[in-house]
């Protein structure tokens, strides 16, 4: 495997991370929720962040893997700097 796709997998399942815990919060803040929103919430974020990590690690050209890589990290900044 090349040295590229571990490291944009690496950044895209660390930042994925993140970004579930985001969602995470933001299901738990929601008014009228159900006990098991968040669960659901975590269970479907990490599973299209697994797809993803496992897609950029095996088949994406590097254009596409490095875009979602700088999709995430611009929501990440875009979340956190925007209070």
């Amino acid at each position: 495997m090349e040295t590229w796709r571990v490291v944009a997998a690496g950044l895209l399942a660390l930042s994925g991370l993140f970004l579930t815990l985001v969602a995470a919060a933001q299901a738990r803040d929601r008014r009228g929720r159900m006990p098991g929103d968040v669960r659901r919430t975590v269970l479907i974020t990490l599973g299209i962040v697994a797809v993803a990590v496992w897609l950029t690690a095996t088949v994406l050209p590097s254009t596409v893997a490095w875009a979602l890589v700088a999709a995430s990290v611009s929501i990440i900044l875009i979340i956190t700097l925007a209070d």
